[in-house]
């Protein structure tokens, strides 16, 4: 009977210390992570180096003066060497070793053995990056980091450059528009893909920067945004009449570097090679971001007056695309659906655009429009995307690269309070005041009227 007793009172603390650690995986995993998970990875990870490596493939021969060493100071047999491992950095997410590759090694064989290096260590996950010839990264990642989107407290921040997402090795995807110019961005109802513009929005609008509007949904999608707006189209008509506006700025942009840089006035815009970052700064013109939300409502047409118009500004679109960068203009054209059936020119526009976002979309078609041309094999990870986490996408660009990424949460009045508290920074654009969109006047609040107490009288 004592026997019994002694081994529930161990038992209840052991019993109950499992349950919290359990319950801090589930519910808080980068809690669980840096009490629990980093301390027994990295005991694994030294323990297990060597013989992991070994039957991961990933060792090498010894060279012939080891060989000697080890005959002649000892009787064991000499084994494979695995690679120079350098320091075990920790982090809030998972861990960083360093390699120094093996002669006959390449980092394929280690991105190749990820998922046995992953089982091997428990982690949740582990990428591969090269630093320089013969010498690698291995990112661990101790937890699903895009379950719960927790942005890192350092992310790259400058001109043009927004941290709008999380990508599944926990580094930040920063949308940077002096590296990537033009981004087409696909998700369907309830996917994220307005959360993902709001990021943009709300990040580019404490900058320099002007704000253009394209928004066919009547501006439900934009018009919250509008303090911060230089101008918005809120249907096809409007923005035919916005495009022309922003290719004749463009051309006025290339006048100016031309008279700038001596450059002959006949000279063809295709042949110039300088851009607005060249200028002093007082006479650099200003950024401009066009956003285009719903990019199928101006292919669709309905009369030939109609098809006249669609052509007239997917022409201009082009432009803006092929010509727009150099000029300091930049596109971010999103929609639900985007295929070579909505008519001409959809696929010659699709090239122009170097970034590709895609989320959950729901055909397999938008899926390969939007990766298909990058990354083929990226295109089953976007048909894969569940309804269950909205805002996961998958990012990858014209280099063949890419990556899962996540949306944080950012509510729609937030978002509009950072432009209306940003509204200051609108510049000064003569060509596009008439299509500033209204600003509603916000209501003074007065203070509920105070009632005094009557005095008391006979």
């Amino acid at each position: 009977m004592s026997d019994l007793t002694t081994l529930l009172e161990v038992g209840g603390p052991v019993a109950a210390l499992g349950g919290g650690a359990a319950y801090a995986r589930a519910k808080h995993p980068a809690a669980y992570w840096s009490t629990v998970g980093l301390p027994v990875s990295t005991v694994r990870l030294l323990s297990s180096y060597g013989s992991v490596m070994e039957a991961c493939g990933l060792t090498v021969a010894p060279s012939r003066l080891r060989v000697l060493a080890v005959k002649a100071t000892t009787q064991r047999e000499v084994r494979p060497v695995p690679p120079r491992r350098g320091i075990i950095r920790p982090t809030t997410t998972g861990l960083r070793i360093r390699l120094r590759l093996a002669p006959g090694q390449e980092p394929a064989d280690f991105a190749a053995s990820a998922e046995r290096l992953r089982h091997a260590w428990g982690v949740h996950a582990v990428y591969v990056t090269t630093v320089k010839p013969g010498v690698v990264d291995l990112r661990l990642v101790g937890y699903d980091v895009l379950r719960r989107v927790r942005m890192p407290r350092k992310a790259a921040h400058g001109p043009l450059k927004v941290p709008v997402a999380l990508r599944e090795d926990a580094t930040p995807f920063v949308r940077d528009y002096r590296t990537i110019p033009h981004q087409l961005t696909l998700g369907a109802t309830l996917s994220g893909k307005s959360m993902y513009l709001r990021h943009l929005i709300a990040g580019l609008s404490t900058q320099s920067v002007a704000l253009v509007g394209i928004d066919c949904k009547r501006g439900v999608e934009l018009a919250p945004f509008a303090p911060r707006l230089s101008a918005l189209a809120t249907d096809p008509e409007q923005a035919a009449e916005l495009l022309p506006v922003l290719v004749n700025e463009m051309e006025d942009r290339y006048d100016l570097i031309k008279a700038r840089q001596g450059i002959a006035p006949s000279t063809p815009d295709e042949e110039i090679t300088s851009d607005i970052w060249g200028l002093p700064g007082d006479e650099r013109p200003v950024p401009v971001v066009l956003f285009v939300d719903e990019i199928a409502e101006l292919f669709l047409v309905a009369t030939k007056k109609d098809e006249e118009r669609r052509d007239e500004m997917v022409t201009q679109l082009i432009r803006l695309a092929q010509l727009g960068r150099a000029a300091g203009i930049y596109l971010e054209v999103c929609g639900q659906r985007f295929g070579a059936e909505l008519g001409k020119g959809a696929t010659m526009l699709r090239a122009q655009l170097t970034g590709r976002v895609c989320h959950r979309v729901n055909d397999e078609a938008s899926a390969k429009m939007a990766l298909g041309d990058i990354a083929p094999e990226a295109v089953q990870a976007a048909c894969s995307i569940a309804p269950e986490r909205p805002g996961l996408a998958v990012a990858g660009d014209t280099s063949g690269g890419w990556s899962r990424i996540r949306t944080p949460y950012l509510s729609l009045g937030d978002a509009a309070e950072t432009c209306r508290e940003s509204a200051h920074l609108v510049p000064d654009l003569p060509a596009l005041k008439p299509f500033r969109p209204d600003v509603p006047v916000r209501p003074v609040e007065t203070a509920a009227p105070v009632f005094l107490p009557r005095p008391v009288t006979d």
